[in-house]
């Protein structure tokens, strides 16, 4: 048997055969050393990145931290001056050339939080509130105010200052109508308490965001409210202000913010950045620069805030008091519009909206005393997503702002405004419609559609009301036995010196410029962007770092959901029936008080109004007729209410008994109070109303025009116009004749031609 020779292989042998041997893309890997270089790359440009934002707060704070606005802007009033002095001041925004201000269109005014940050989220991006207000022609004017409060300023003194601002606006537009009124977080409820007692100085209200109603929510929703209960309630913001010797760092507000979401605060934020880092530089320190300004309060307005707002609830319940005033929420006369999201950990929809049920009981009471609420619900959007949110700007609030007339138009009475495609009319999420595809619509809602928000109820509100008359009891011997022995040794510069050293503050200061290595930072970013080689998102070590990321985040969000049980847990067993709360007994639910309330003011109004339910003519027939299709039918297109508008100024429609100087949005609101209390009788008056037969025809023609909704205005015959035509023996052939003659006279062309 011959024996095989070993050979040694050729150079070009060996070329072979390493081409063919296992490489590191065949492991799954993909090119390890281009994801490293582009990791390392990445590395330098995020810690760069850093060293920027840590400049940029430097830079905020030898300006004197002035507010973040993209707009340009001039002061109109500064409360320094005032005789009662606070650190807030009035600006007006001037506008960018191309967007030309309407001097008849009425001003608003964006009122920013004071929540810990510095004011400017409202308006630091074009596509904001500021931005959407001035695109629409308004002149915008923006309250702001300074990083230290002045001394001996309270929350009242800022309310009566911000009631001056509004005055000078008003002066300013004399021939305009009252100012929109925008607050976003903490200002929402401050204007919902300045509104209540200066309700001449607001036009529209809008409440972005606020919480209005702290007890409200789920152990699920927004575990924040249970953080007052492991602390005993209010006593430890007075001590803390006490010891920074009367000044209350927003530092520990902020502080408080992150802790909510510690995937967020520790991970999420940075390694979005860093996995990113091409894209999300600029969007990062455009954020941080708003995030990182902490500004200063006195004691006495943090300890006003948390014991009328976090722990006494004292707003929403109406026994928050402005020096000899009560704040009593029913007392606002103009629209308010609240606006909300499930995506909102800080705000869920219940702490914004419960405060309705709590101040009115009961949805007929709303209109019964002329008011108007609107409410709008987003499904996704975070907390500050509602003021920062470019896609929010550009739905939302470009819808908001350009419905202002017809939202006060409104008949009287609780709404939710919603959007639908104007192609199907299927109720469509905000963020999946493009502008001009859609068509905005005010559903008729009642206390319990507000209910039903919350799934867990509100049985667990009597824990916070225990948890009140404990923190009241704690407040009281802190003031009276801890605070002066505090007091007297707290010293400004001490407390200020502390201040500094806030590791939110350290954070910054620390990771900028002025650290050792920041040189070789630099000049390692300067190597990555020049020899920038970033790799596709879908290579292997990519996916795999995202893994990793994600597990991260699960494990972060883990101990997040343990923590706040544990705290909810505690407070249902310290403040819980078997608890406290066998000492300190809760008080009556402030929605059966409100329920009990509007019950004994409706049967006081039905019997007020009986004896003149029918008098009146063909138009408060008409009123009473839309206003009874509007509940049936269960909502209002913007359109119909400019058409109950324009029908009674349109020559040659064959309507008789319409008289062109009828005023039919003030004749629509008082007809929704009269009927909100008596419904029947004012249906069963019609007869008297509309005494003849050609009456009731053009009666209930013109009613079904303005019920008709586009695009398709199809149907003239809805429920409530059926009834009313048997009931009061009309000609249905001839009332849908005269309805389709009056929407054809003024249907747009284009309207027209889709309905034939």
């Amino acid at each position: 048997m011959a024996t095989r020779r070993k050979t040694t292989p050729s150079p070009n042998t060996r070329k072979a055969t390493a081409d063919t041997s296992p490489s590191v893309a065949d492991t799954g890997l993909g090119d390890v050393g281009a994801y490293m270089t582009d990791a390392w790359q990445r590395t330098f440009l995020f810690w760069d990145t850093l060293l920027n934002r840590g400049n940029n707060y430097t830079e905020h704070l030898q300006q004197g931290t002035p507010p973040l606005l993209k707009f340009a802007h001039e002061v109109v009033l500064d409360g320094a001056t005032l005789a009662q002095p606070c650190n807030y001041a009035l600006l007006r925004l001037i506008p960018p050339a191309e967007m030309p201000i309407n001097p008849q269109a009425r001003p608003v005014v964006v009122v920013d939080p004071r929540a810990g940050h510095g004011p400017g989220i409202g308006g630091f991006k074009m596509d904001s509130e500021v931005g959407m207000a001035m695109h629409a022609g308004h002149t915008v004017y923006f309250v702001t105010f300074r990083p230290e409060p002045e001394e001996g300023q309270t929350l009242f003194t800022v309310m009566d200052a911000e009631a001056q601002f509004l005055e000078a606006v008003i002066a300013r537009h004399p021939t305009s109508a009252k100012p929109v009124v925008i607050g976003n977080c903490q200002a929402g409820w401050a204007m919902m308490a300045l509104n209540s007692v200066r309700p001449e100085l607001f036009g529209p209200l809008m409440v972005m965001g606020a919480p209005l109603s702290y007890w409200a929510g789920s152990s699920q929703l927004n575990p924040m409210r249970y953080a007052g209960a492991s602390l005993g309630g209010s006593w430890l913001a007075s001590l803390t202000s006490d010891m920074g010797a009367d000044r209350f760092d927003g530092a520990h507000l902020v502080d408080n913010f992150e802790k909510l979401n510690p995937a967020n605060t520790f991970w999420n934020k940075y390694y979005n950045l860093w996995s990113h880092v091409d894209t999300e530089a600029e969007r990062f320190l455009e954020f941080e620069r708003w995030w990182g300004g902490f500004f200063r309060m006195t004691g006495s307005e943090i300890e006003a805030i948390v014991e009328n707002l976090f722990v006494g609830n004292r707003l929403a319940r109406g026994t928050m008091k402005a020096g000899d005033r009560t704040i009593d929420l029913r007392k606002i006369t103009a629209p308010v519009v609240v606006f909300a999201s499930w995506g909102d950990n800080i705000t869920p929809p219940p702490q914004a909206l419960d405060w309705i049920i709590d101040t009115w009981g009961d949805e007929r009471a709303i209109a019964a005393a002329g008011r108007t609420i609107v409410y709008v619900l987003h499904d996704s959007v975070g907390h500050l997503g509602i003021f920062v949110g470019g896609e929010i700007a550009r739905k939302e609030h470009d819808q908001l702002v350009s419905s202002l007339d017809i939202i006060e138009s409104l008949p009287p009475g609780l709404y939710e405004m919603k959007l639908r495609d104007k192609a199907g009319l299927t109720d469509l999420r905000w963020d999946e419609l493009e502008p001009g595809a859609y068509t905005v619509h005010y559903e008729h809602r009642t206390m319990d559609d507000i209910k039903a928000l919350n799934p867990e109820g509100r049985e667990e509100e009597a824990i916070f009301s225990t948890l009140s008359k404990v923190s009241e009891m704690n407040a009281q011997l802190y003031k009276q036995w801890v605070r002066p022995w505090v007091q007297m040794t707290a010293f400004r510069p001490i407390a200020d010196a502390m201040g500094k050293q806030n590791p939110l503050r350290l954070q910054r200061q620390l990771l900028s410029d002025q650290m050792p290595f920041a040189p070789f930072i630099r000049q390692g970013a300067e190597w990555a962007r020049t020899h920038r080689a970033p790799i596709a998102d879908d290579h292997p070590l990519r996916a795999a770092e995202q893994r990793m990321s994600a597990s991260i985040t699960e494990q972060l969000n883990k101990f997040r959901d343990q923590r706040n049980e544990q705290s909810v847990q505690m407070a249902r067993q310290l403040y819980g029936a078997k608890g406290l709360g066998a000492l300190f007994k809760p008080d009556t639910p402030d929605a059966d008080v409100a329920h009990e309330r509007a019950l004994k003011e409706l049967e006081a109004a039905r019997e007020a109004v009986l004896p003149d339910i029918a008098k009146g003519g063909f138009a408060e027939g008409v009123c009473r007729i839309v206003l009874a299709g509007m509940v049936s039918i269960g909502s209002f297109e913007r359109r119909s209410l400019r058409l109950a508008r324009l029908l009674a100024q349109l020559p040659g429609t064959g309507v008789t008994g319409v008289n062109a100087k009828t005023d039919w949005v003030k004749l629509l609101k008082a007809q929704a109070r009269l009927t909100a209390v008596a419904p029947v009788e004012a249906l069963n008056a019609l007869e008297q109303l509309l005494p003849d037969a050609a009456s009731r025809e053009n009666a209930l023609a013109l009613s079904a025009a303005v019920m008709m909704i586009e695009p398709t205005l199809a149907n003239p015959r809805s429920e409530i116009i059926e009834f009313l035509m048997a009931t009061l023996g009309a000609d249905p052939d001839r009332v849908i004749a005269l309805a389709r003659q009056l929407t054809d006279a003024l249907e747009q062309p284009t309207a027209r031609s889709k309905r034939s």
